[in-house]
């Protein structure tokens, strides 16, 4: 499981969030983390509304790219506020300066809000697969998600590599995911591959080693993928 670093990151995105309909500028947040490559790949717009699920460094970003007339729902799933919490009152706090973001804890297998125009899970769809989200019903999931997008909405997925050819093994060891996996998943739920994006990639990284292993943490490499839901 993806340890979030909360008491940090979430306070860069929350303060950055303050008064943020008035602001010329985005967020301030860690620019390891692309927060402005990765809205463009999910591509946003004003007005849309998107799922942001276990909701955390990205969520300020997300509610200035959707603008007041947009939605945020902030998921932070049951199974993750048991485990942290803090990702609970954190999210409540950034949802009380920014109105567009709307926060539930509603368990993994919950449905979503309807007429979503995006799903975004960064780095946590490998928890799907670990004993603390129970594990999740993957393939139900999915399927959630499929039904809750609009006809042409996206879903996108950021999470680490493993090894090609891993699948899920690495998952509860190593916090990792073979991408290959995520795309055969998202296609039996019906989606079609759109894009693919390198920006969060590492060459340095073997797949080897723990995201937190301190030689690679906060250096894994990263695939990002999204998915659309035929018209």
């Amino acid at each position: 499981m993806r340890k979030l670093g909360l008491s940090v990151t979430l306070a860069i995105s929350i303060g950055a969030a303050t008064s943020a309909f008035s602001q010329s500028t985005a967020p301030t947040v860690d620019p390891a983390w692309k927060a402005s490559e990765v809205v463009e790949f999910i591509g946003l717009k004003k007005g849309d509304k998107v799922a942001d699920i276990v909701a955390g460094r990205l969520t300020a970003s997300l509610a200035q790219a959707v603008g007041p007339a947009g939605k945020v729902y902030a998921i932070e799933t049951a199974e993750i506020v048991k485990v942290h919490p803090d990702a609970l009152v954190h999210m409540k706090a950034l949802a009380s300066q920014s109105p567009n973001v709307i926060v539930s804890e509603e368990p993994v297998a919950s449905a979503l809000p309807s007429g979503l125009d995006a799903v975004f899970i960064r780095q946590n769809y490998h928890d799907l697969y670990d004993k603390f989200m129970g594990p999740a019903d993957v393939p139900a999931f999915n399927k959630a998600v499929f039904a809750a997008l609009k006809p042409g909405g996206v879903y996108v997925v950021l999470d680490h590599a493993a090894v090609a050819g891993s699948g899920i093994g690495a998952t509860e060891t190593l916090h990792r995911i073979d991408p290959a996996r995520v795309k055969t998943d998202a296609l039996a739920a019906g989606f079609k591959l759109d894009a693919e994006s390198s920006i969060l990639a590492n060459k340095d990284d073997d797949h080897t080693k723990s995201v937190f292993d301190p030689s690679i943490r906060f250096h894994t490499d990263q695939f990002l993928l999204r998915f659309k839901k035929p018209n």
